[in-house]
This record gives structure tokens, C-alpha cells and sequence, in this order.
């Protein structure tokens, strides 16, 4: 499991790059908001830039609008929880420095027992 959930942080973090459409760009502060849409005009990445690098929280969509990948950099380096989602499970990645320090699933029901 722990090989799917890196290759999916893999693939996720070439979404971010290799993009097929433009993205609409805000600045905000000293940071650009960029966001990727798909074709059916939904949400496909939101994320921010700062220097050229990515920064900050960038959060996935599925083409339906659901949450797929919440993910964060600091600099261009893929850093803290990222969190990736489908409909049973989330996958918890924490990172440091763009190194994987752990990986944990966990159940959906079980996080909403919680609440």
C-alpha cells in the first residue's frame, strides 16, 4: 500500500507541472493564486506561487468537483501532511524537505465516528 500511496504523491506532483491548459492567475499579496480548470469548466488544481515556486497549499479536484489531494510546499519542497482522498479511505503522506517521513491510511467512517 505504501508503494501506491508514493505513486500517487508522484503523480500528483506531475499534475502540478505538466498541465494541458493555461491557468487563470491572481496576485495575491506576494504569492500568484493560479488555478487549472478542466474542460467541463470545474475546478481542477488551485495552488499558489511565490517566487516562481510553488507555495503554500495546493488542493486537487476530481472532474466532479470532489476533493481528491490536498498537498503543501514551502519553497518549491513538498512539506508537511498531504492528504489524498477516495471514497473509502484517506491517505496520509507527511514529508520533509520533498522525503517522505511517513505514510498512513486511514477509514472515512472511522474519522467521522470521531466528529
Amino acid at each position: 500500500m505504501k508503494k501506491c500511496v508514493i505513486l500517487v504523491a508522484i503523480l500528483f506532483s506531475g499534475i502540478l507541472v505538466a498541465q494541458e491548459s493555461k491557468p487563470e492567475l491572481e496576485v495575491v499579496g506576494n504569492t500568484v493564486k493560479a488555478t487549472y480548470y478542466y474542460d467541463n469548466g470545474n475546478v481542477q488544481q488551485e495552488g499558489f506561487f511565490k517566487d516562481g515556486k510553488l507555495d503554500g497549499i495546493w488542493v486537487s479536484y476530481d472532474e466532479k468537483g470532489n476533493k481528491t489531494a490536498v498537498a503543501e510546499y514551502k519553497e518549491g519542497v513538498k512539506t508537511g501532511k498531504w492528504m489524498y482522498f477516495n471514497e473509502k479511505t484517506i491517505n496520509q503522506v507527511a514529508y520533509s524537505d520533498n522525503k517522505i517521513e511517513s505514510v498512513k491510511n486511514l477509514q472515512k467512517n472511522a474519522l467521522a465516528d470521531r466528529n
